[in-house]
């Protein structure tokens, strides 16, 4: 499983034996939770296990609900009602699960920040940086789709604004956009292949979580100084791990314990708090809301989506350049899918030969920018498509394109980075060793 030299399972008893032989799973499940882990990671690496918990949350509470929702348009309104209302116990799954993925996304974001920071992407993890960038892809699809199923204003008014984005796409666009939807617009087709697919996407997502663990597993877990845990001998692997269980797995779960008690306060206080309230009224298409918003998790990326109109002199320029063929909204969806795809591609666009930004003076400032313009296009995407929030769209959306495609391949020509340890043993030592008591 794992480069690092470290004991493997050995079956003791007959029954162990004779189970090993024929499905080695108890030694793939020792294998796992006793994998030695750079004994030197910090707080920020306890998100893997807050995704793996919503993870479970999702599908556990999905299966539940589907059991009392109706995909009808005549009907789907009425059938989460008849849950918060009618279903034991209805109430509080719908809350779990709708704030559950609130939590998802708050927790990746973390992780992906996480590891765009302390260079998680760099060789030889640059597959499992693309694989996680799926998983988000399918994170943000089954969002979606599950933002629709409740049928109300907001879940309607945004399934045809996003699902207008494909109708942009030159040649292929509408047919590709009736294929989505199912027919001309938003109905019953489109309804039903959304919940179809909002129950199918978490099991291919938990299947890439999977391959994901197996991957990082593989290569070896990346840590805050960025230094391969030593392979050469046994004992120094040992100097720079401890095994995953039961150091990490106490770790994890205690800070698992401490975000689900904000979760669940969120939960039984204040669990409306992130909806919109144009979603709690049917849905309407002859009724437009004043203010079509996504949820949360999407406004960065809507936000990039609207800066890009037709008076930006880069939108005329590709219109004209193609002969009309790229216009403002084909622009902005191209824009929109281009700040994920950055992300997937920051492996070949960071030229820095040190993986940590924690030794990167330079790059501390900027990434500092690229976290407050995340934040700032997400406040941006709330607001109105009008000056100043257009503007400062704009803004953040340059910014984040020149973060990846300009900043960070400049910063590995220009940038003078500090040393790293030599050792992660010498990095723990450095912040965990007590000072030797002088000899009396």
């Amino acid at each position: 499983m794992s480069g690092i030299p470290h004991d493997h399972y050995e079956p003791k008893t007959k029954a162990e034996k004779w189970v090993n032989s024929r499905l080695p799973v108890i030694g793939l499940i020792y294998d796992t939770i006793m994998i030695p882990t750079p004994k030197n990671l910090n707080w920020m690496w306890i998100w893997g296990i807050v995704l793996a918990f919503c993870l479970a949350l999702q599908i556990v509470t999905g299966i539940v609900l589907v059991m009392h929702y109706t995909p009808h348009v005549d009907m789907a309104f009425a059938s989460v009602e008849h849950i918060m209302r009618d279903v034991r116990g209805g109430h509080m799954l719908r809350y779990l699960h709708a704030n559950g993925a609130s939590l998802f996304f708050f927790a990746v974001y973390l992780h992906i920040f996480r590891g765009l920071y302390y260079g998680s992407y760099k060789a030889p993890r640059e597959i499992t940086w693309i694989i996680g960038m799926i998983i988000y892809l399918l994170m943000m699809a089954t969002g979606f789709m599950g933002y629709v199923l409740p049928w109300g204003q907001m879940s309607f008014w945004g399934a045809t604004v996003i699902t207008g984005l494909f109708g942009a796409i030159p040649f292929i666009g509408e047919g590709l956009q009736a294929w989505l939807l199912g027919g001309p617009a938003v109905d019953n087709a489109t309804l039903n292949r959304f919940f179809s697919l909002h129950y199918l996407l978490p099991f291919v997502i938990a299947g890439l979580v999977i391959v994901h663990i197996w991957a990082f597993h593989t290569t070896g877990n990346n840590n805050p100084t960025g230094v391969d845990v030593r392979k050469s001998s046994k004992a120094e692997a040992e100097k720079d791990t401890l095994p995953f269980w039961p150091y990490f797995v106490i770790k994890d779960v205690f800070a698992l314990v401490v975000v689900l008690a904000v979760f669940f306060a969120i939960v039984g206080f204040m669990p409306n708090y992130l909806g919109h309230p144009d979603n709690y009224t049917e849905a309407n298409p002859l009724a437009t809301p004043a203010h079509i918003v996504p949820e949360w998790y999407f406004l960065p990326f809507y936000a990039i989506l609207r800066a890009f109109t037709g008076d930006v002199w880069v939108v005329m320029f590709a219109s004209w350049i193609t002969g009309g063929i790229v216009d403002a909204k084909f622009f902005g969806v191209l824009a929109m899918f281009g700040a994920i795809v950055a992300m997937a591609l920051v492996p070949w666009l960071d030229t820095s030969r040190v993986r940590s930004g924690r030794y990167r003076p330079m790059f501390k400032w900027w990434f500092a920018l690229l976290c407050l313009d995340f934040v700032v296009l997400m406040w941006a995407g709330a607001m109105p498509a009008e000056p100043p929030y257009s503007t400062i769209s704009l803004i953040g959306a340059t910014y984040w394109f020149g973060y990846f495609f300009v900043i960070l391949p400049l910063l590995g020509v220009i940038e003078k980075p500090n040393t790293p340890p030599a050792t992660i043993e010498e990095d723990f030592d450095a912040h965990y060793s007590k000072p030797a008591e002088p000899a009396e």
